[in-house]
């Protein structure tokens, strides 16, 4: 694809890869998951091979997830303090769901929901990978009423971090120009002015 100089880099190739092996892991887990949550999911299994490979690839799939989304949380989590004008963004956001976002609060990279989706993914994320080193009796011994805990919270977390996912998707769907960002890495001008004036502003020294 040939780019036009004029377009802003929004991510490199790094934290573009980084994305995308966290997004896939996710979804392999999240097929994994389901396919011993219920019944009517066991047939997911065949996607990898048997139900015993399918229980021994979850938690290791689960440990590259964790590792590389710890490696994004760290390289993200400053540009994702909330800050005031983030607060009135979400005070306004039904403005913006109305398709009337040209007066909402000056965003920087990253708006109040992109924010508030980001620490609870953190949250979700942290839930999920201490729930599930506890259940993963190969490597660790805990008491059965730990185990059962630890499930139940697994689950609860597991279906919070679907929920986000999805509405993390369906934005980037909604939002033309995003999933560009994250494919090659740009964004136009004019994406930009329009869905994040203050980052705009400090990337390109346009005062406007």
């Amino acid at each position: 694809m040939i780019r036009n100089p004029r377009d802003i880099q929004r991510y490199n190739a790094s934290e573009r890869a980084n994305h995308w092996v966290v997004g896939i892991c996710f979804i392999l887990l999240a097929l994994s998951g389901l396919a011993f949550f219920h019944p009517a999911f066991f047939p997911l299994t065949q996607l990898f091979g048997s139900p015993t490979w399918t229980r021994i690839l979850h938690p290791y799939i689960g440990v590259v997830m964790a590792v590389f989304f710890l490696i994004m949380a760290l390289r993200f989590a400053r540009l994702n303090y909330i800050a005031q004008r983030d607060i009135e963004w979400l005070k306004r956001v039904g403005e913006m769901v109305n398709g009337d976002d040209h007066n909402m609060p000056e965003q920087g990279k990253y708006n109040g929901g992109q924010k508030m989706l980001f620490w609870g993914l953190v949250l979700g994320m942290s839930l999920i990978t201490i729930t599930g080193v506890l259940m993963w009796r190969s490597w660790i011994t805990v008491p059965v009423g730990v185990i059962r805990v630890a499930s139940v919270v697994h689950a609860a977390a597991a279906v919070f971090m679907i929920g986000l996912i999805i509405m993390h998707v369906y934005a980037a769907i909604w939002t033309k120009g995003t999933i560009r960002a994250m494919l090659y890495g740009t964004v136009t001008r004019a994406w930009a002015k329009q869905h994040h004036r203050a980052w705009y502003r400090q990337v390109t020294g346009d005062k406007r």
